[in-house]
């Protein structure tokens, strides 16, 4: 009895191992077939190449509207009225389509205006696809499912442009390190949302301007003297090298949008430390009253 016991348990024990192999082609097969479909989030049309226009002719006015309409001078996003409103949330896909007729060529302010309205937009599209929600990290899926960072892409030259691809292989990558306080991730941890569109003859003002709007604002901000110590928020820290190569360049670069002189003086001197506040990812949801 014994021995047929131990021949069934040796038995057993293959049938187990000759089935690893199998199930193990199951599990990557669903993960694969998983992450493609959740790739398949589009906004904006396929345009044919002879169709395409220069990025002067990309208009962002109607982005400009509804920025002025549902977004505050805080930043603060009315989700709950852009949603209930068919009109606007159809004006929304209209300026989306109308981003997919750019052909890209045209000047640095052009293009810079044209990818942090398009990254800014195509945002508050796949979080209006959501709403009511309390945070985009809802929506970003690491192994199994929807990532909106990776998945919800616009239609442009061709092809289907993420906004981690707008982040970083585009906007990063035109040595503008003033895109960290315009690009919103629909969060408070984020800088303000302009409640404006970019527009390239106004570019330079606008950067300028939510780089010290960012820096007054006291949880994304603070210096302490005593000790030389520059609290600022992660995105410095996680974009660190898009300000400069080292602690004593990025402080330079940060200099001019500080709001404390003494901060200012210290920064330009190339001195003190940076410590690195908590990110806050609630969503950026304009309440009731505000």
């Amino acid at each position: 009895m014994k021995t047929e016991i131990e021949s069934q348990q040796r038995s057993n024990t293959w049938v187990i191992m000759e089935l690893v192999p199998f199930m193990t082609v199951l599990i990557v097969s669903a993960f694969a077939a998983t992450s493609v479909y959740a790739a398949d989030v589009l906004v904006g049309v396929h345009v044919e190449p002879s169709k395409r226009v220069s990025l002067d002719k990309i208009d962002h006015s109607q982005w400009d509207d509804l920025l002025h309409k549902y977004v505050n001078t805080n930043g603060q996003v009315n989700y709950t009225s852009w949603k209930e409103s068919k009109i606007d949330a159809q004006a929304l896909q209209s300026y989306l389509s109308h981003l997919s007729q750019a052909n890209l060529k045209g000047t640095q302010e052009e293009k810079l205006a044209y990818w942090i309205n398009a990254y800014n937009a195509v945002t508050i599209w796949g979080i209006l696809r959501e709403y009511p929600t309390s945070s985009i990290r809802n929506h970003t899926a690491k192994i199994f499912g929807y990532n909106i960072w990776e998945d919800l892409k616009l239609r442009v030259v061709g092809k289907e442009v993420s906004l981690d691809q707008m982040e970083h292989q585009i906007l990063r990558k035109m040595g503008e390190p003033r895109i960290h306080f315009a690009i919103v991730c629909a969060s408070i941890g984020c800088p303000r949302l302009l409640n404006e569109a970019y527009t390239p003859s106004k570019l330079d003002q606008q950067l300028s301007a939510n780089a010290k709007h960012f820096f007054n604002d006291r949880t994304k901000f603070r210096y302490s003297a005593s000790d030389k110590t520059f609290y600022v928020s992660s995105i410095l820290d996680w974009f660190g090298e898009d300000f400069g190569a080292s602690d004593k360049a990025r402080l330079q670069r940060i200099a001019s949008w500080l709001p404390d002189k003494t901060a200012q003086q210290v920064a330009h001197a190339g001195q003190g430390s940076f410590s690195f506040l908590e990110y806050d990812w609630d969503l950026n949801d304009q309440k009731q009253g505000n």
